[in-house]
């Protein structure tokens, strides 16, 4: 656009202003400022590009400004006012058009993520930010020790990460909730674990994860879902992976599907832990350090930092309380589910 010719309309006037002002050596009226601006609007608005309309409003005051007039120094402050007016006017446009760019943006990931808007027209609205609907899409959830938000040093540092490396790809990358989110094609796998690995340094740490492909103008509200559900699974119980996988969780979900039948199963199983002396939290400790360092006694008082002999005696206080032996694999699928029940219900804490 800056190589297309410039209409005169975009000049109007200019000629003529400057003729006076040379004749007369006066500076510009403000009424003169705010036609240099109206036009400054409307050339960025048509698409031209400012290096050209600058060069076209100094060929006009070239060829405007009669010989042997004003000192330099006056043809140069007129000119400069004129020019600067244009560039403000310009520049104001420039700044409107960017905010109702980023508003249709944010109005679009919003509906995007919350499946409020009818599908088919998402679906028109997505290709307008390189998104096509009816394919499989996935979703990346990151989240940091504060909160982000669109044009903040971190989500920039992402952005320019994933770009330099896979072009637009058809990669949506944006913020919500103070989390960063990155939305990419389902068979490109790599995109998001590039994202992961960039945003987990990026926030210092934070933890990312990654929901599930799924296809349709709805599938990247599930993903998204998933991927939210995954931070929600890995912050009850307590993991500390860096990346997420929700296929890797689905099980939890699953467990947590029914809520009165966990709470019943945690109640009944661990409910005779509340009776011991200290209450039934460091017993709970006890089973979640054993069944997450694989039943190896060694490795688990290792986690607890107690003795072999001292875990050993929890265990078996643990057995009299429930009448089941974590170390009998006939018990121990029913206790470990309730303990991942405990920590799902937030139980004791959470109450029974």
């Amino acid at each position: 656009m800056m190589d297309r010719e410039i209409p005169e309309q975009y000049l109007d006037g200019c000629a003529e202003i400057l003729a006076e002002v040379a004749a007369t050596g006066r500076r510009l009226t403000r009424d003169e400022i705010a036609s240099r601006r109206v036009l400054g609007e409307r050339a960025a608005e048509a698409g031209f590009g400012l290096r050209s309309l600058v060069s076209a409003h100094l060929s006009a005051a070239r060829g405007a400004w009669p010989r042997g007039a004003a000192s330099a120094d006056g043809a140069l402050a007129a000119v400069q006012q004129v020019v600067d007016a244009f560039a403000e006017g310009y520049e104001r446009a420039q700044r409107m058009a960017v905010r109702q760019e980023e508003a249709a943006r944010r109005e679009f990931i919003d509906d995007l993520l919350y499946g409020r808007s009818d599908l088919g027209r998402l679906a028109e609205r997505a290709e307008r930010f390189g998104l096509r609907l009816s394919h499989e899409h996935a979703v990346a959830v990151a989240r940091g020790p504060v909160a982000y938000e669109e044009g903040d040093p971190v989500p920039r540092q992402v952005e320019r990460a994933l770009l330099s490396r896979f072009g637009d790809r058809s990669i949506l990358l944006t913020t919500k909730d103070g989390r960063l989110l990155c939305v990419a094609p389902g068979h490109q796998s790599e995109v998001l674990t590039h994202f992961a690995k960039q945003a987990h340094a990026a926030t210092d740490g934070g933890q990312v994860a990654v929901g599930r492909p799924q296809p349709g103008p709805g599938g990247v509200v599930q993903s998204y879902e998933e991927a939210l559900s995954s931070l929600e699974i890995a912050e009850r119980l307590g993991l500390d992976d860096p990346v997420l996988r929700a296929a890797d969780l689905l099980v939890y979900p699953v467990l947590a599907r029914d809520r009165q039948a966990m709470a019943d199963l945690v109640h009944n199983t661990l409910g005779p832990l509340t009776t011991a002396r200290g209450g039934a939290q460091p017993l709970l400790d006890t089973l979640t350090a054993y069944f997450d360092s694989g039943c190896v006694a060694a490795e688990a008082a290792r986690r607890l930092s107690l003795s072999v002999r001292a875990l050993t005696y929890r265990l078996e206080r643990i057995g009299r309380l429930t009448g089941a032996n974590p170390s009998d694999p006939s018990h121990r699928y029913m206790l470990q589910t309730a303990v991942i029940g405990a920590r799902l219900l937030d139980w004791p804490a959470g109450g029974p």
